[in-house]
């Protein structure tokens, strides 16, 4: 079927999204809410939008808050405004569906526990990709361990971290166009350059709230990490599926780094994804069924 894309206008998350990034894609009843990473923007997410798009589901897609400006920008918000943003695009996506499934890549996936564990009756999945609660992949360098010695923004926004040198993409081909592209940006298409410390930081100050909030995530989830992962090590996805309560698929790509959802298994994030969503619809939509046949009949006065 045909997606039509169309950038959203009348919630406040978009309205924070200065260069228009943050878009939606018109499908069924059944929505995903893809979150995109730290200093990212939604163009990460765009390639899984678009194909669970063609399954017929309604994709949202926000910038959150600070992102997709200048540095000025988004050093000057927290983890709560990153979160309040996510959380006005999931209350937009419930007027239009029935079932949501949350996705997130990196920070996205964190923000993504975070609208599970605290609107339980809006969400009914959750999708991480490349969950990050440690900064510990094999390409970061050495110092990334002193910094959890920071506690002070002041401090923290003297610093900055560098990409890797991989950009957290395996494929060549991809990862050359990703840095061209960066290049050529002001930010509003594909990200910031570097990650400043203060950031780091506030990801720091969302994990911990994350981990106080796992054990009230009920919603069935899917994880899907790379083994390769240079960014955030395979250890990150392992503990998610020991400490959420839930029913949790993982799956383990041996042919990716970080960004698995731009990534040479790009087409396997869909698929698996698509199969997981279909899933927790169709289980959704059972439980209403149900319901509504089991209801007590109401007497005409």
């Amino acid at each position: 079927m045909s997606a039509q894309i169309s950038t959203l206008t009348t919630t406040p998350a978009s309205q924070e999204s200065a260069n228009g990034t943050t878009f939606r894609i018109a499908g069924g009843r059944t929505g995903i809410l893809l979150i995109h990473g730290l200093c990212g923007t939604p163009a990460e997410m765009r390639y899984v939008a678009i194909g669970l798009a063609r399954a017929g589901y309604t994709v949202h897609c926000p910038t959150l808050a600070g992102h997709g400006g200048t540095r000025k920008e988004i050093v000057a918000t927290t983890w709560q405004d990153w979160y309040r943003s996510a959380e006005a695009a999931l209350d937009e996506l419930r007027q239009e569906c029935d079932t949501v499934i949350v996705g997130g890549l990196c920070l996205g996936s964190i923000i993504g526990l975070h609208l599970a564990a605290n609107n339980p009756e809006k969400v009914q999945g959750v999708a991480l990709f490349s969950p990050t609660l440690w900064i510990n992949g094999w390409a970061m360098p050495w110092y990334s361990k002193l910094f959890a010695l920071v506690r002070n923004r002041w401090i923290a926004n003297l610093m900055q971290f560098p990409d890797a040198e991989s950009l957290g993409i395996k494929c060549p081909r991809v990862r050359e166009f990703v840095r061209a592209a960066l290049a050529a940006s002001d930010g509003s298409d594909l990200g910031t350059a570097g990650v400043p410390g203060a950031m780091v930081l506030e990801h720091r100050r969302l994990v911990a709230a994350a981990k106080k909030l796992l054990g009230k995530v009920r919603q069935p989830a899917l994880i899907v990490h790379s083994r390769q992962d240079d960014y955030a090590d395979l250890n990150n996805a392992t503990y998610l599926r020991a400490k959420l309560p839930t029913a949790v698929d993982l799956v383990v790509l041996d042919d990716s780094y970080h960004m698995v959802t731009l990534d040479k298994q790009r087409h396997l994030v869909v698929e698996k994804t698509r199969s997981f969503v279909e899933r927790v619809a169709m289980s959704a939509n059972a439980v209403t069924t149900i319901a509504a046949e089991t209801a007590w009949p109401v007497e005409a006065a």
